[in-house]
């Protein structure tokens, strides 16, 4: 089902079908007949496998029926009777297929299997379709000889029935002139297995089984090299003394394998295990002669001795590390051969650092019931002890619900960020695009579309972090907090003044939020040396808050920053719709510290305005005023604690707007602004719908306990607990006390009118934050297009703004390379060690220390330390600019662990670049 290839009337009748499949899913209600289609039967012919030359000669086959899907892998079950089937026969069964680890089984009725066997004892039969990992004869569905010439015979030669479930969704809801092609028979029993509605189940059990599908998909993503799990063996054409095979896998930056023969006829010959498919392959090039480095690579792959050119790959000239040369194999490879056709500079032998894979094993690949084993569903209360083939069949419609949607996704989301999409009508489906295929393309494509040209020239911004930390201590000496980053950002002296030729626009761009200033400042002066003319391209103003162009519109400044003691302003550009590459938003100046920023003072700039907006420890005062601590914060039972919302005392919507900006830019850069915020939140940035009682318990789990319990206390329990004390009023997130109903705090809550004051008190809780949710979500959509919020689900929002908050040892060394150290180096042996025994707050204190960014992903280069060769135990240094760590010589682990941790913990300052006081 291809995107984009369908029919107007086809589209129309997907998208009627989408609507009710998403009200049947939201109501737990039974899904419609079409999605859950399975043919009453199926004729499957046997495809035998060609790397069994005496199997595949052989006149007949004999396959097992087992009584229940199995056995899985390594089970010892035995099969209850065997079929035989003849060659170039055909062998009938039912439609419905089940998925395990063994394989694809296909199902026989009673009648098929005493049709070909003498058992009359069982009700059903099961045949292993197709092997996982072990090859095999397969059964391939085709129509026999028979039935196609009864149908020319008795329908014409042109009748197709309609025999799956998107031809039957097409047919059933699509309008369409003329005679429509019959429906297969449908197996009564499979499809309702498929309908029903398990006991118990509602919507956000199928949100959370969608999440762990989603889940599953990603670790399978993320999977490192895997070259040691899926790789048998290794052979080469030839070998020196000092460039073994056995370099080519022992992941060491410092070996390498050399060949030693005539040019031409070197190769190596990867063997596989069984049940692996390569999705990616690459040569870990050896870039210190270039004579040595291979030019030009064929790639082989299939059966020892029956191998089939895959690809043929020319590697460009300026390539001297990792190579990609073959990627989604679709079927398992026993053999994969990389032939070296050419080197460069016509050399002779070739040099490799090594090989890496990316494969999987092909059980993983597919949607299979062993993937609901308990212990991968501790993370997913909602689906433990839930039946693995209730869950796997259920998990099979709503794959087949993403992939109907993921054919029309395209049509849902509007072209135009002044129309309204119709995206809105499946909004409770959302969720289900963390499965989508297309969404991810459709995300980029909206972003690349609607970049705008970044500004030639940095904006400078003078901070002083003295003042900053100063303010953090005790936040109530200043409630202006002038002294925080975020403010020394926002606004560090008052707006610049405006040209007599911008007069007509000076009502706008007093607000800070307003117009695009470009400025030139004088440091130590009291006015602007020179205030360049600029213009907004609309001849109203009020074009200035609504902006539907990135070409034409303003998106407003930043703010006005200045030198420390007096320093004249500066316009500085707000975030707008900026290509990836443009990774620094602007340089920073920090004062008393000897910084030259080439982008980490930036990120560190960034991390301090996250760290003011939502403090990473509970035990600090918040420095600024826009985000309250949860009700969760004070609750040890909570596992949601250390989050933030929105204040909904403060009024000040500007900044509020600014922050949703920041968030944007962070979205489209590989920057990160780290807000730890609930889901309540995401989720109404992202445009979902909220529920109480799975949404607002991650704000105050407390009380969405109680409202359960008052709603279901009888009268005499509810006089008991309450008495005359319940009143109309509730206390909010920012300890005010607001009345539900007008003279709420002296009306008592009655027991019979207990429902509408939880209703009450729910819509007010809800809502107690929303126009500076509101505000966020329109600084959002200034730098992020409308289709791409549209698109995006609460979970990827939150993790493309604030990146990956898990951080492992395993995790973080997929993206650290050591460069300059010899083999076995004990450095690096020590430095690892100490990482091991870090835990994830000390490995983001590390990821700060050298990039000034907190989390994942971030490439990290560690070098030696070249200025005290020959000293031990010396304090760690960095480069947040170019993301480097100079690694000492430490006595031992231990050492190196304690005073790497002292470094990322109490080194706050960038002071190595110059002397702070050169000026």
């Amino acid at each position: 089902m291809r995107a984009g290839g369908e029919a107007p009337h086809q589209v129309l009748g997907r998208l009627r079908f989408l609507l009710q499949c998403s009200e049947c899913f939201r109501r737990a209600r039974a899904l419609p007949a079409a999605l859950c289609y399975v043919p009453r039967e199926v004729q499957y012919k046997i495809c035998k496998d060609p790397a069994a030359a005496a199997a595949a000669a052989a006149a007949r086959s004999l396959l097992s029926v087992w009584d229940s899907p199995g056995p899985a892998r390594g089970g010892k079950r035995a099969a209850r009777a065997t079929i035989e089937v003849r060659k170039g026969g055909c062998l009938r069964a039912t439609g419905e297929e089940y998925c395990n680890g063994a394989g694809l089984w296909v199902k026989l009725s009673k009648e098929q299997l005493e049709e070909y066997t003498s058992s009359r004892d069982l009700a059903e039969g099961w045949l292993l379709a197709q092997r996982f990992g072990e090859g095999g004869d397969k059964l391939v569905p085709v129509d026999s000889v028979e039935k196609i010439q009864w149908q020319h015979q008795t329908l014409g030669v042109d009748y197709k029935p309609a025999v799956s479930w998107e031809q039957v969704v097409d047919l059933t809801y699509s309008m369409r002139l003329g005679e429509k092609p019959r429906l297969a028979e449908q197996d009564e029993a499979a499809v309702q297995k498929f309908r029903s509605v398990p006991p118990g189940w509602s919507y956000e059990h199928d949100m959370e089984l969608g999440r762990f599908l989603y889940d599953h998909r990603e670790r399978e993503r993320q999977c490192g090299d895997c070259t040691k799990e899926h790789l048998s063996s290794v052979e080469v054409s030839s070998q020196t003394e000092d460039g073994s095979a056995t370099h080519l896998t022992d992941n060491q930056t410092y070996t390498f394998w050399e060949s030693n023969g005539p040019p031409g006829q070197h190769w190596v010959r990867l063997n596989m295990k069984k049940g692996t498919i390569v999705k990616k392959l690459w040569l870990m090039l050896d870039g210190q002669a270039s004579s040595y480095v291979p030019r030009r690579v064929a790639v082989y792959g299939g059966a020892p001795n029956r191998l089939q050119h895959l690809r043929t790959v020319l590697i460009n000239e300026n390539s001297f590390q990792d190579v990609c040369i073959l990627r989604d194999m679709k079927i398992h490879l026993p053999v994969l051969e990389i032939r070296i056709l050419e080197c460069r500079d016509q050399g002779y032998n070739v040099r490799l650092r090594g090989i890496k894979i990316k494969s999987f094993w092909e059980w993983d690949l597919i949607l299979n019931a062993d993937m609901f084993q308990p212990a991968r569903l501790v993370r997913y209360p909602l689906l433990e002890g839930v039946n693995t083939d209730v869950l796997y069949r259920r998990a099979v419609v709503i794959q087949r619900f993403v992939q109907l949607l993921d054919s029309v996704l395209c049509y849902l989301i509007p072209l135009s960020e002044d129309s309204v999409g119709t995206f809105n009508a499946l909004r409770s489906m959302k969720p289900f695009l963390l499965l989508s295929k297309q969404s991810t393309a459709l995300i980029t494509h909206c972003l690349q579309s609607s970049e705008s040209t970044p500004p030639h020239t940095l904006p400078k911004l003078y901070i002083n972090r003295h003042l900053a930390r100063e303010h953090r201590t005790n936040p109530a000496l200043d409630p202006s907090c002038k002294n925080t980053v975020f403010t020394q950002v926002w606004q560090r002296h008052a707006p610049c003044q405006l040209p007599a030729s911008s007069a007509s626009l000076a009502p706008a761009a007093s607000h800070p939020l307003s117009a695009l200033l470009l400025s030139s400042c004088t440091k130590g002066s009291d006015l602007p040396r020179t205030i360049s003319p600029w213009t907004t391209g609309r001849s109203s103003a009020s074009h200035l808050w609504g902006v539907t162009s990135p070409e034409r519109g303003v998106w407003g400044m930043l703010g006005a920053a200045g030198s420390l003691g007096g320093g004249t302003c500066m316009g500085l550009l707000l975030p707008r719709r900026w290509p990836l590459s443009y990774s620094q938003w602007w340089e920073c100046e920090f004062i008393t510290e000897g910084i030259i920023d080439y982008g980490g003072g930036f990120r560190d700039s960034l991390s301090d305005v996250s760290e003011e907006l939502c403090p990473s420890s509970g035990d600090v005062a918040v420095p600024l005023p826009f985000f309250v601590r949860t009700s969760n914060q004070g609750n040890s039972s909570s596992d949601t604690r250390d989050l933030y919302v929105p204040n909904p005392s403060c009024r000040d919507f500007p900044k509020y707007e600014w922050i949703g900006q920041l968030m944007g830019a962070a979205l489209r850069s590989k920057e990160f602004l780290i807000l730890a915020l609930p889901v309540l939140v995401w989720k109404q940035l992202a445009g979902e719908e909220v529920s109480w009682s799975k949404d607002f318990a991650t704000v105050d789990s407390e009380l969405v306990k109680l409202l359960e319990v008052l709603e279901g206390v009888d009268r005499e329990a509810f006089e008991f607990m309450f008495g005359r004390e319940l009143t109309y009023t509730i206390v909010r997130s920012d300890q005010r006390v607001v009345e539900l109903i007008p003279n709420g705090s002296s009306t008592v809550v009655r027991y019979e009118d207990r429902k509408e004051f939880i209703r009450l008190v729910q819509k007010a809780r809800l809502e107690e934050s929303k126009e500076q949710i509101a505000a966020m979500r329109a600084g959002l959509l200034r730098v992020v297009p409308q289709p791409v919020l549209d698109l995006l689900t609460w979970q990827q929002l939150e993790k493309k703004v604030c990146g990956d908050p898990e951080i492992t040892v395993a995790e973080l060394r997929r993206f650290i390379t050591f460069e300059d150290f010899p083999s076995d180096d004990t450095r690096i042996q020590n430095f690892l060690e100490a990482l091991n025994n870090f835990t994830s707050e000390d490995l983001s204190r590390f990821l700060k220390f050298v990039t000034g960014r907190s989390r994942l992903p971030v490439q990290i280069t560690v070098y030696p330390e070249r200025e005290n060769l020959n000293a031990l135990d010396l304090m760690p240094q960095a480069s947040t600019c170019s993301c480097s760590f100079f690694l000492p010589n430490y006595s031992s682990a231990k050492a190196c662990e304690e005073l790497l941790r002292y470094a990322v913990y109490n080194c706050m300052s960038i002071d190595t670049d110059k002397n702070p006081w050169d000026e």
